[in-house]
């Protein structure tokens, strides 16, 4: 299989042209001068939004959705400790939260004094969820270039709860822990707004209502959220603004006593699903669902090639899969 000679994309990607060995979105990819300084305004936009809301004392300045990784952790200690927000994590568990993951949320919201809720959907609902989107895909084409149907959603779930938790408790900033390679810079600091949050929920929970029926709506934002636009809040993932080094966030990370979980597969540090789910994303698409992340991150020179092939080109161990797909056929 032919792969890109400068990032990690194979020639399985859609819309993928190679020339000289180097794929389009290599050949297309902006000089760093220009990322760094789309960076530089992103990050002045947010302290800009900050400073606005300093002063105003009534309740959280953040929800951060949590989900004890790598990434979210280290954006709730940059929240908390650099910026001083006043945060309420929210946490979803998907019934495959490891529990090494667990310990690291337990200890994190404990030690940097975070309030913190987690919303637990029906089991038996997930799991019917799950299961179908191993067999069927629910969503466009496009948008699962990014990640698995079963990943899409579950973190869809956990988008529109936060934005529903959010918009009920007025809180005018919701932070995600994305990495840079995930998302482009230029939506690290969007405002939301209920016309793009209708349409892209209805995305999500169209295709979900059809399959598994009514009991779906509970998961979503009600006619009565959508009629309050000034409570809809900013949509922040600072990764993408900030410097991203590996290395000093993980010294970070264990400074605030995070341990990496030694149960989970090579692009999680939170969910026992996600082997499994990687695996059945290559089987129906031909392409690692991480692929365009982990590509992303070479081209920035976060992972070096090398390590970024490690990630996408390993076997995805058999003892996650089979235990995933096992508790899902349980």
């Amino acid at each position: 299989m032919k792969i890109c000679r400068r990032c990690v994309l194979p020639e399985t990607f859609p819309n993928i042209q190679f020339e000289n060995g180097t794929c389009n979105f290599c050949r297309n990819e902006p000089p760093h001068a220009k990322i760094e300084s789309e960076m530089e305004k992103y990050r002045l936009k947010f302290e800009g939004l900050l400073d606005q809301r300093k002063g105003d004392a009534d309740g959280y300045d953040c929800l951060i959705c949590y989900s004890g990784g790598k990434d979210s952790t280290y954006t709730l200690d940059i929240l908390k400790n650099r910026y001083g927000m006043k945060l309420l994590a929210f946490t979803m568990d998907n019934g495959f939260v490891s529990p090494a993951a667990h310990d690291n949320i337990t200890r994190l919201v404990e030690s940097l004094g975070i309030d913190h809720i987690t919303f637990k959907p029906r089991f038996d609902l997930l799991k019917r969820m799950f299961t179908a989107a191993a067999d069927e895909i629910f969503y466009s084409k496009k948008s699962l270039e990014r990640a698995s149907t079963i990943c899409t959603t579950c973190i869809g779930l956990v988008k529109f709860a936060a934005i529903k938790t959010a918009v009920e408790k007025e809180i005018p900033f919701i932070g995600y822990g994305w990495s840079p390679g995930q998302a482009p810079v230029q939506s690290s600091v969007v405002r939301s707004n209920p016309f793009f949050t209708r349409a892209a929920q209805e995305a999500l929970r169209r295709p979900l209502l059809e399959r598994f029926g009514d009991e779906v709506n509970a998961y979503f934002l009600e006619e009565r959220h959508f009629e309050r636009e000034e409570r809809f809040p900013y949509m922040v993932h600072p990764l993408a603004f900030l410097e991203y080094d590996e290395e000093k966030i993980f010294k970070r990370l264990s400074e605030l006593g995070w341990k990496a979980p030694t149960d989970t597969d090579a692009n999680s540090s939170n969910c026992l699903l996600n082997a499994f789910a990687n695996d059945v994303h290559k089987s129906q698409f031909g392409f690692h669902p991480y692929v365009w992340e982990i590509a992303n991150m070479v081209r920035r020179g976060i992972l070096t090639r090398e390590e970024g092939m490690k990630k996408i080109y390993s076997e995805e161990e058999k003892n996650l899969v089979d235990s995933a797909r096992k508790r899902l056929e349980g």
